[in-house]
Order: C-alpha cells, then structure tokens, then sequence
C-alpha cells in the first residue's frame, strides 16, 4: 500500500517541495523453516515501512527530463525477505536508503540507475547491496514494459548474483 502524502511530482514544477509518498509492504516467507531458520533468521513475516520523495526536473539535461526519488526504508528483511526477516547480528528494523535516478530519452522512454541498501542481519551470509541499470518504454498510458541488468552481490553465499531482467505492468 501506498499513499500520496503531499505535493505533485508532474504539477508542481514550481515549487521546490518533492512529491512525498509513505508506504508499507507486507512479506511472508513461506519456506522460513528450511533455509532462512538453519541460517539464522528469526521470523517468517514482518513488513517494510518507507517514505519517500520524488521530483521530476523538466528539462533538466540537455531538454530532457530527469527523475529523481529518495527513499528511507525501515526493515528488517534478509535479502528482500528470501531469507526471512531478523537476524542473529541484528533482529530489529533498520534504516536503510535507496535512490534512483532516471533520464526521459523520448517522451515514453526512461534510461536509469537505482541502488537500494540492505540489512546485514546473518552472521552465516553476507547481504550486499542492490543495483541496477534500466531501461522502461512506455508505449501507451497504462502499460509499460521494463529490461534491467541487476546486481544483487552475494544471496546464500552465492557470490555474484548479477542477471538480467525482464517486467512488464498494465495499471487501470
């Protein structure tokens, strides 16, 4: 669930306030019990509280537009949740940032970067931090089609978890 709490990232291009929205996500890892618990995690379910800021710059570089968004996340997930939530280093939530930032090409298409800071809560698997490189058409209003190339870093233990990624969203 998300709600608008303040401005407009499109309509108020003359006031220096960003778009303010705060949210919840609600996880639950159904497989907790097998490797999640054997690596130390504490809970199966738990839910990401975030805030976050988004302006959009209208000819900004070069006559494109560029959109900017901050976010502060208070979690306590073990790798987005996969590993459940809570830790033997650390069972509580934190505070963690992300940012992203991306550059209107063309009226419907966006080239851009977001990297997202994560928990460190296992002692027996190290979490790094998420990054990405983007590229998101927008053929018509309501749909929109995105191909990344992601980082992960290192997931169960497994160093390099870098592939690539294909999403695509209808909205009414």
């Amino acid at each position: 669930m998300k709600v608008r709490v303040l401005g407009d990232a499109v309509y108020d291009q003359d006031n220096w306030v960003p778009q303010i929205a705060a949210g919840i996500q609600i996880k639950h890892n159904e497989d907790f019990s097998f490797v999640p618990k054997l690596l130390g995690a504490k809970k199966s379910s738990s839910a990401d509280v975030y805030v976050s800021a988004t302006k959009l710059y209208l000819a900004a570089i070069n006559g494109r537009n560029v959109l900017l968004n901050a976010t502060l996340l208070a979690t306590e997930a073990n790798q987005f949740g996969i590993l459940g939530f809570g830790g033997d280093k650390h069972d509580g939530y934190r505070l963690e940032p992300a940012v992203s930032l991306a550059l209107m090409l063309t009226d419907n298409i966006l080239l851009g970067t977001e990297y997202r800071a994560k928990p460190n809560n296992l002692s027996g698997s190290k979490e790094d931090d998420a990054k990405d490189l983007f590229v998101t058409w927008f053929p018509v209003r309501n749909l929109s089609v995105t191909a990344a190339y992601v980082d992960l870093g290192n997931i169960a233990d497994k160093d390099n978890q870098r592939a690539w990624y294909l999403s695509g969203q209808i909205s009414y």
